[in-house]
């Protein structure tokens, strides 16, 4: 029977195993090597790639449906293995430093660092090993660091071995010990790794962490740095650097060209032009789909993505392994299309209603929005959009033939000049006061916010300012989303509001939360940006509970 490593080799190279382009270049490249390597001094020990694949023997799952079950690892898994402890230089040490193992989450690599780690503890051979889990945080380098905790109590074996206190393995024999070391705990200089596990890469904002670990492992004859990841959406961290120098690596092979000897890479994701919605796709990202990752969990994540794009991203870049922009669309047209309805202004009448108030600059559109809660969370939308006369003549302004559309047809207000005056919003505030009730009314603090605010607060409106961060955006943009799509918004089909929806592109953060990008939405988005500010105070007043800005109920200050 073939060893399964090779197995695989053989399998990808004739297409029975469906693989990506990165893959399949990543075994292209062992086996050119296997017939073209001696002439840079490198060599296959089976013998050493080997042992790592027998010292799973070692290792029980500890959770999960294989709970007590020895490890055996997927035809992938040994792959990497084979791979990472079989290449040898000339010298007798080996090949591979640094590796980067890109793949979808649920796919067992935070499993296969955890054998890594244990492996280069107890059976390396290195004098006095260190092994350490580095993450942005230590909470994080923990994850990897349980996980071969876990490992060590299931096995018989390794709990004679290696001893354990709080974040620490070690075997007394050789001094030898295996650490969470995060970011976050400053750096020390006193570190000298043997091997270091580098998990969520693409979370790390800085390389500091990388560098420092980096370059302690000088001191050691044949260190391994193993960064695993899932792909993310910090395009400017030091991961989506690794995944770029990965990528020159393999497509420098593929040219003919030797980029670095000593980085391995096995980036696992879909192809460029391939459709997402293709099942037959996904096991690219997945080559632990139908083990440890279920086509029913696929299935169930990919119907959320239907009318959602912020889901389709996080889809794509969870799943799918695909690095996506920070910015990406928001509003899908058919699902706006489908909250429209007709909305009368007189029948809102004596209705409760919050508002929200983006000024935007003098120069352009600024946007009041309205929300009438209903029953069942439904909410109706009014809006009033005010811009300088100067705008509609502006040839500057690639929007001036619409703004003047707007204005003949009543849905857009002039003010005299090329600055918005700000007492005509106050004069429409005032003025919608006495025909609605107005129970709140958030304003975007930024640019005149506070002075227009001090003054409708002289009037008795019920004002609270308002910021544009994620932490005033997040909730509201959910609970947004979340009203759309189940057709509880009816945005009553106004115009503007129509084009700035198609507009809209939101920034999303490391944690997950959103808020709405100006800078990279394409066109105005004001409207969208006050519907959003008048569905947070709606939703307030739901809780019964104030704006993390205030001091008390509608006190600005």
């Amino acid at each position: 029977m073939q060893h399964p490593a090779k197995q695989y080799i053989e399998d990808v190279l004739s297409g029975k195993q469906i693989v990506g382009e990165y893959v399949r270049l990543c075994v292209e490249r062992h086996v050119h090597d296997l017939e073209h390597g001696a002439e840079r001094g490198l060599h296959f020990d089976e013998d050493a790639a080997q042992r790592p694949i027998e010292f799973c023997q070692f290792i029980r799952h500890s959770t999960g449906e294989w709970v007590g079950q020895v490890f055996e690892p997927e035809p992938w898994q040994q792959f990497v293995l084979w791979n990472l402890f079989g290449w040898m230089r000339d010298d007798g040490t080996r090949r591979y430093r640094e590796s980067l193992t890109e793949i979808a989450r649920k796919n067992g690599k935070s499993f296969l660092a955890a054998v890594i780690g244990l492996y280069m503890l107890v059976a390396d051979g290195e004098g006095r090993p260190e092994i350490y889990t580095c993450a942005t945080k230590r909470d994080q380098a923990r994850l990897v660091h349980a996980e071969a905790i876990r490992m060590r109590d299931a096995s018989p074996d390794l709990r004679k071995l290696v001893k354990k206190f709080r974040d620490n393995l070690s075997i007394e024999e050789t001094y030898g010990k295996f650490e969470p070391l995060g970011a976050d705990q400053g750096t020390d200089d006193g570190l000298n790794p043997s091997c270091a596990i580098l998990d969520e890469v693409h979370a790390h904002k800085k390389p500091d962490q990388y560098q420092v670990v980096k370059s302690a492992t000088g001191a050691r004859r044949q260190p391994l740095m193993f960064g695993i990841t899932t792909s993310g959406v910090l395009r400017e961290g030091i991961g989506h650097n690794l995944h770029k120098y990965g990528i020159k690596v393999l497509e420098g092979f593929a040219s003919g060209a030797v980029i670095d000897d000593a980085f391995f890479v096995f980036i696992a994701a879909i192809d460029k032009d391939d459709d997402y919605k293709d099942e037959a796709n996904w096991i690219k990202a997945n080559p632990n789909l139908g083990v440890s990752v279920k086509i029913e969990d696929m299935r169930a994540h990919f119907v959320t993505t239907v009318g959602m794009p912020m889901e389709l991203n996080n889809f794509l870049c969870k799943r799918l392994n695909v690095w996506t922009n920070q910015s990406v669309r928001w509003i899908d047209p058919d699902t706006w299309k489908r909250n429209g309805g007709i909305m009368v202004e007189s029948a809102m009448f004596g209705r409760d209603c919050y508002g929200g108030l983006d000024l935007a600059t003098v120069s352009d559109m600024a946007a009041l929005c309205w929300a009438f809660p209903g029953d069942d969370e439904q909410i109706d939308f009014l809006y009033r959009y005010w811009c300088p006369e100067a705008r509609l003549h502006d040839t500057k302004n690639q929007y001036a033939s619409q703004y003047q559309a707007w204005a003949r047809e009543g849905w857009l207000t002039t003010t005299p000049g090329n600055a918005i005056d700000y007492k005509f919003i106050k004069a429409a505030v005032i003025a919608d006061a006495a025909k609605f009730a107005v129970k709140g009314l958030n304003v975007d603090r930024l640019f005149q916010g506070y002075q227009i605010m001090m003054e409708m607060a002289e009037e008795g409106l019920p004002v609270v300012p308002f910021g544009m961060g994620y932490m005033s955006m997040g909730a509201p943009m959910k609970d947004f989303e979340r009203l759309l799509l189940e057709g509880k918004l009816n945005h009553g089909n106004n115009p503007i509001t129509e084009w700035m929806s198609g507009n809209v592109s939101v920034r999303i953060d490391p944690a997950g939360n959103l808020k709405p990008d100006k800078e990279e939405s394409q066109g105005k988005i004001d409207g969208i940006v006050a519907m959003i500010m008048s569905v947070d105070r709606a939703g307030r007043a739901e809780q019964n509970s104030a704006s993390v800005f205030e001091d008390g109920a509608y006190s600005i200050w």
